[in-house]
């Protein structure tokens, strides 16, 4: 029996986070999260209300910040993508937090169809993803909901992306990476939180002393979805 998604919106940009910066991408939001980041942009994914359940039909095609969400199956999905004519064959499985739901059904479909696919998951849930799907862990810590960063996630992270707003995030990564068995194969990502101007100076000055990599939110910069 085929596993349903609760799908909150589908549409095709640019990505503009993290390793994958500025490669043409299509964003599957699922609906629900529980993590409780203060800063996050997508408040609207956090509650799953069955009188919002929808059509994916009406869902899809842009970004809506609605907090209606549809429940399909993974070859719904890609129907819809290729009734859509999207271009782009990397899937970004974003949330919400995505990791919520078991993705190895929806991330295997997805790579039947020569689609590649990147979840980007806050670490705080089991990740259950196909082998060779891109993972992007942005550690949530000492959120509200009191979640923990599970060791099992932070090894099979590809890439970790951790939001930075002052000296104590960047502490609290190093303890995150001491617990790896090896941080030598992850890509390190620092991201200013809300493209404040302390944490964009904070956070390019720390990649250039480790050699890691700077994420800005590109896309916010350039005012599209």
């Amino acid at each position: 029996m085929s596993q349903n998604y609760k799908v909150n919106e589908l549409f095709q940009t640019i990505q503009g986070e993290g390793f994958h910066t500025g490669v043409p991408a299509i964003f599957l939001r699922l609906q629900g999260c529980d993590v409780g980041c203060a800063w996050c942009d997508t408040k609207h994914t956090w509650e799953i209300n069955p009188d919002k359940q929808s059509e994916l039909i009406l869902l899809t095609g842009s970004s809506n910040e609605s907090t209606r969400w549809a429940n399909v199956n993974a070859r719904e999905i890609v129907a819809e993508i290729k009734r859509l004519e999207y271009s782009a064959n990397l899937v970004v499985i974003t949330g919400g937090e995505p990791c919520m739901a078991d993705l190895r059904e929806l991330t295997t479909v997805l790579h039947e169809f020569d689609f590649k696919t990147q979840i980007e998951t806050s670490g705080t849930y089991p990740v259950l993803v196909a082998p060779t799907t891109w993972v992007t862990l942005s550690p949530k810590v000492n959120m509200r909901a009191g979640k923990v960063v599970l060791q099992s996630a932070l090894e099979r992270a590809d890439e970790i992306k951790h939001p930075v707003g002052t000296e104590k995030d960047i502490e609290q990564l190093d303890a995150l990476l001491a617990e790896l068995t090896s941080s030598e194969d992850k890509i390190i990502c620092l991201q200013p939180i809300s493209q404040k101007v302390k944490a964009t100076l904070l956070c390019s000055r720390v990649c250039i002393e480790r050699n890691w990599r700077l994420s800005v939110q590109m896309h916010k910069y350039l005012g599209i979805d």
